[in-house]
């Protein structure tokens, strides 16, 4: 059936989450959004101050995959993230936010400009329509190469990585923590897979969150130090934008100390081995392949759609069940993690 078009013009002070909590410091520079929505589910939550556009593909599955993930029980559930864009925002203090990888100054001049030189060929090569996944993946692994190397010949230390953290742009989503909260609290594992460095992201939950989560593990390229702080070396495969997914799942590590000591906890993949119930959270359409290597049963894509909405709501509507718009807050997935592991419905 083909739904009509919805055309919606607002201030962007009226889409901010569906609770009333403090806001962050960082916002969006767009002012209004106007989108055309062709295959959609608009949900306005209300809140005493605010409400949250919300685009979900059928309701009526949603409905079904809620009900199967809830009555299966918070053992069977495991959370897939993307970090950049997904768990941080998309625009901070008016101006796009750093990535993990993107935040990184060696203290090396020339050496940043090498890796500057190597994005500006790569990236739309990565992005290019008409070149094949195939020839993609072996270019990404060229890059990625490459860019390690340069780290480790340009003589970064662990010390300019914890400075390019607070020197950057860079914030989590607000309800970030309380997602977190929530989910550690019911030993419902959180796997979070970046194809930028794990040692640039432990130090953002270090500098911005001010702790770490036991339940949470990351699946991303980490950097071995020596005893003078000196990069020397990276461990295990190379994790890249095709190939981060839960068949490198023996890559997750708990968020640890800058010079790799692990607590002991499992690391090996089995702490999410019978979890077949999936809510998977991305800001791409790439990022559905994170779930790769999983015999689930259910899963529920949540994406964040931070910008180009009239040019990618169509896919990203087809694609993901729920659709967050205009670098939405958390608040939206808290409250359905909420309602996934509510025993009174």
């Amino acid at each position: 059936m083909r739904l009509p078009l919805l055309r919606c013009t607002a201030p962007l002070s009226h889409w901010k989450s569906p609770l009333s909590f403090p806001s962050s410091t960082c916002t969006s520079p767009h002012r209004h959004i106007s989108v055309s929505l062709s295959l959609y589910k608009r949900c306005c939550l209300c809140s005493k101050t605010a409400m949250s556009q919300v685009v979900v593909r059928e309701a009526d599955l949603l409905d079904r995959k809620k009900a199967s993930i809830r009555n299966a029980g918070t053992s069977k559930l495991q959370v897939i993230a993307d970090f950049d864009g997904t768990l941080t925002k998309y625009w901070c203090n008016g101006a796009r936010g750093q990535t993990s990888h993107g935040l990184l100054q060696q203290g090396n001049a020339e050496y940043d400009a090498k890796r500057q030189m190597l994005y500006d060929y790569y990236h739309p090569l990565e992005i290019s329509p008409s070149i094949p996944i195939e020839e993609k993946t072996k270019l990404m692994e060229e890059w990625w190469e490459k860019t390690h190397g340069l780290l480790i010949e340009g003589g970064l230390t662990y010390n300019a990585i914890k400075k390019s953290v607070a020197d950057a742009t860079i914030s989590f989503r607000d309800g970030v923590v309380q997602l977190f909260e929530f989910l550690e609290e019911r030993d419902i594992p959180v796997v979070i897979f970046s194809a930028g460095l794990a040692d640039i992201i432990e130090e953002v939950f270090r500098q911005k969150l001010h702790r770490s989560f036991k339940n949470i593990k990351v699946v991303s390229n980490r950097m071995q130090f020596d005893e003078r702080g000196y990069l020397v070396a990276f461990k295990g495969k190379t994790i890249h934008v095709f190939n981060k997914n839960e068949h490198a799942i023996d890559m997750a590590a708990p968020i640890h100390d800058e010079f790799g000591n692990l607590d002991g906890s499992d690391v090996n993949g089995t702490f999410v081995k019978d979890r077949t119930n999936i809510l998977l959270l991305g800001d791409g359409l790439g990022d559905l392949g994170m779930s790769d290597g999983v015999s689930f049963e259910n899963r529920i894509a949540v994406g964040f759609l931070n910008s180009n909405i009239e040019k990618s709501l169509k896919d990203y509507s087809e694609a993901f069940d729920i659709v967050y718009l205009n670098d939405a807050s958390m608040w939206g997935v808290v409250n359905l993690v909420s309602e996934l592991c509510s025993t009174n419905q």
